[in-house]
């Protein structure tokens, strides 16, 4: 079965240590600690991730980032990334073809997955059930240390 981890972006990125930097690779632009954690796990126990920004949609570690934002879902703006266009990216570079989707993150994100994902496509959630950031990122820790994923215990549809 082919898995993909979406991560998300976070509020955190490297401008906000380097102001003069440019553009950076999206492995570099996010430097919360949730998400570095999100990303370790992601990198532990699967072949590929993307990142999930509210700006510039669905990320390989790889692309770049031309620069800092502060963009969220929860914003009324319009610098966030349409659902049209997700959808596209989600097409175009190829996130459709897997089997399973491991998205760790939140309940804030669940409808913008919903809205990009079809109903066939099997999601899991693993973080739901954590009250609070703390509290996932304990998790995370946790399951790194132990080398015990988060997923795959139960399916957490949406």
């Amino acid at each position: 079965m082919s898995e993909l981890c979406i991560i998300p972006c976070g509020n955190k990125k490297i401008w906000s240590k380097h102001p003069n930097l440019e553009a950076v690779p999206a492995s570099d632009a996010y430097i919360s600690t949730f998400h570095r954690l999100c990303r370790a796990y992601a990198e532990r126990f699967f072949t590929q991730y993307v990142i999930l920004s509210a700006k510039h949609g669905f990320l390989f570690a790889e692309d770049h980032v031309p620069g800092p934002y502060n963009v969220s879902f929860s914003m009324k703006s319009s610098e966030v990334i349409s659902t049209e266009t997700l959808k596209k990216q989600f097409e175009n570079k190829r996130l459709h073809n897997y089997d399973h989707y491991i998205v760790l993150t939140g309940k804030k994100y669940v409808p913008v997955i919903n809205h990009v994902m079809n109903d066939e496509n099997n999601v899991e959630f693993p973080l739901l059930d954590y009250q609070g950031i703390g509290f996932m990122q304990q998790a995370l820790k946790h399951a790194l240390e132990t080398n015990e994923p988060l997923h795959g215990k139960k399916i957490k549809n949406r």
